[in-house]
């Protein structure tokens, strides 16, 4: 059986929970886990889920240094980074 080790959690982005304060959301906080007896690591992303006016599933990853989208909405199949996501919320406001 694979058994992994949390490594690292993740904690929401402060910058993002700031933009959906104002919306009705969940938040699961993401984990590095590292497969033991080996080296591979896996990412469990960060997870906003808003519910309400719109409902989306935002992703965050761990940023590498290549990466400068570290934002996936799950129900557009589309990369953003902090900037397009606070546009792309910002016509959902109440």
């Amino acid at each position: 059986m694979l058994e992994f080790k949390t490594t690292q959690e993740l904690k929401p982005n402060p910058k993002l929970l700031e933009l959906i304060k104002d919306f009705t959301y969940k938040t699961k906080k993401g984990k590095v886990k590292v497969l033991l007896n080996t080296n591979l690591q896996f990412i469990e992303p960060t997870e906003y889920l808003i519910t309400y006016p719109i409902t989306l599933t935002i992703l965050e990853y761990k940023v590498n240094e290549i990466s400068n989208k570290p934002f996936y909405i799950k129900e557009r199949k589309e990369k953003y980074n902090l900037k397009e996501i606070e546009t792309f919320l910002r016509n959902f406001k109440i």
